[in-house]
């Protein structure tokens, strides 16, 4: 019976690979789904999914040990390498009683210039301790560029790399530098846990999958200022917002030395999003955030509020302003206007930038 769940599982994901889908969502008692280009679409030639469908294939697809905690915990995440072709991150969960995955796949590591990102961002792989930040929604593409930025450095450099992940997913095959990669609930407790390990283990650079809580953050930006450089995400819109989402994290009384610690080690906040092209599939719209004097100054006075004016005034820093990068994209036809008002976080300056 096990070899059947293992045969579905791999017509589906050929499926997804045949599509070039970004997920595969499963779930009783409706037919697989795949998302191409941003949109969902039915595999109506595939049979709708049975709860007993659904237990065998996250089975496979976690193992025997999580897809039992799955009863307990209703939520699961894990990675799923499909031979050589792919690998996935998922995570299943309960609803309405049955099983439901979700799936997303995970390319092949890439570099910042097949990824159309800017040339700017390779100073931050140069840098021997700080703190960098890749922000932006759900689906972004934060992971896939950090692992760019990882992959440059464990490329031209000979450093002790540690990820810490939840799950593990860009597999880095060591070049230059020595990886380890560390799997929060199996390799270690916490994201906390695994960043307070790392002091004692000679690394160089930290990868840190997401900061979760004011404990992470802290240990994250207390190793950034004790000579590591450190990388990770938050789930926010623009650099002025990440900034105050880790300060107020924070309990007000610790607000001001966080203030200083962010403006004393912060490298840089790189912020986007992925938009539909006109010429096919998607395409960076970025937003980056350069740590300068008057940066770090706006950081400590509490004047967060004025750094969006100093990106759009800092191209001679490297700064890159939403606004302008979703306005290169429009001028050489790559997204329509109408999407480039869409994902600009301010539509209104976006409009008088055009005319």
């Amino acid at each position: 019976m096990e070899q059947n769940y293992q045969q579905q599982l791999d017509t589906l994901l050929d499926i997804v690979f045949q599509n070039g889908a970004s997920d595969l969502h499963l779930s009783s008692g409706r037919h697989p789904f795949i998302r191409v280009n941003r949109e969902l679409n039915p595999v109506t030639n595939y049979p709708e999914l049975t709860a007993e469908d659904m237990v065998g294939l996250i089975t496979i697809l976690a193992g025997n040990e999580k897809a039992a905690k799955l009863a307990e915990t209703e939520e699961i995440d894990f990675a799923y390498a499909y031979g050589d072709k792919m690998r996935l991150r998922g995570n299943a969960f309960i609803q309405s009683g049955n099983i439901s995955i979700a799936l997303r796949t995970i390319q092949k590591i890439r570099t910042l210039s097949d990824l159309r990102l800017p040339d700017a961002l390779m100073q931050f792989t140069h840098a021997k301790q700080g703190f960098f930040l890749v922000v932006g929604p759900v689906g972004s593409g934060k992971s896939t560029t950090l692992a760019a930025m990882i992959d440059s450095i464990n490329t031209e450099r000979r450093e002790h790399i540690m990820t810490i992940e939840h799950p593990i997913e860009y597999i880095h095959p060591e070049k230059q530098s020595i990886i380890d990669q560390r799997e929060v609930g199996i390799d270690t407790k916490s994201f906390h846990a695994a960043l307070e390990s790392a002091f004692r283990e000679d690394v160089n650079v930290i990868l840190v999958g997401e900061m979760q809580n004011p404990e992470t953050i802290a240990t994250a930006v207390t190793a950034a200022e004790t000579g590591h450089l450190v990388f990770s995400t938050l789930h926010t819109n623009s650099a002025a917002q990440t900034i105050d989402r880790i300060i107020d994290s924070f309990p007000p009384e610790q607000e001001d030395q966080v203030r200083m610690q962010l403006s004393a080690t912060l490298l840089g906040i790189f912020s986007q999003r992925l938009i539909p092209s006109l010429k096919g599939g998607l395409v960076p719209a970025y937003e980056l955030l350069i740590n300068t004097n008057a940066v770090s100054n706006l950081i400590r006075e509490k004047r967060t509020h004025e750094i969006d004016t100093v990106i759009e005034t800092g191209t001679e820093h490297g700064m890159i302003s939403m606004n302008r990068s979703l306005i290169e994209l429009v001028r050489s036809g790559e997204i329509s206007i109408d999407d480039a008002k869409n994902f600009s976080t301010n539509p209104s300056g976006l409009e008088n930038m055009m005319q």
